[in-house]
């Protein structure tokens, strides 16, 4: 399993968490929005790697970094954690593709 595809994983379960309505909420204010800025900074992190490793779509981590930076609004940053926690999951379940296959001359 590749470092993008973990880290996927792991964004991806930490978006869920933060969605989850009251839990998420609680979370957040108690901690001072420090978990919006963790939560940016993993998602940087993994945009790179997936970016650098040249495997699978980059589209979960760039919806979480705009959801880290709008994820203070009570309600929308509860359906945003939610729907970049879906999206992030379906990208990790995705099966790599070898990054040789496209380079291969028929």
């Amino acid at each position: 399993m590749s470092n993008s595809k973990i880290l996927k994983w792991v964004t991806g379960g930490l978006e869920a968490v933060l969605g989850i309505p009251v839990l998420g909420g609680i979370i957040i204010l108690s901690l001072a929005w420090i978990p919006l800025l963790i939560m940016l900074a993993l998602h940087i992190v993994t945009l790179v790697i997936t970016k650098k490793e040249g495997r699978g779509t980059t589209t979960g981590s760039i919806l979480g970094i705009v959801t880290s930076c709008i994820g203070f609004i009570p309600i929308v940053g509860m359906i945003m954690h939610i729907i970049t926690a879906v999206i992030l999951m379906i990208e990790a379940s995705k099966p790599e593709i070898p990054k040789d296959v496209f380079n291969e001359e028929f």
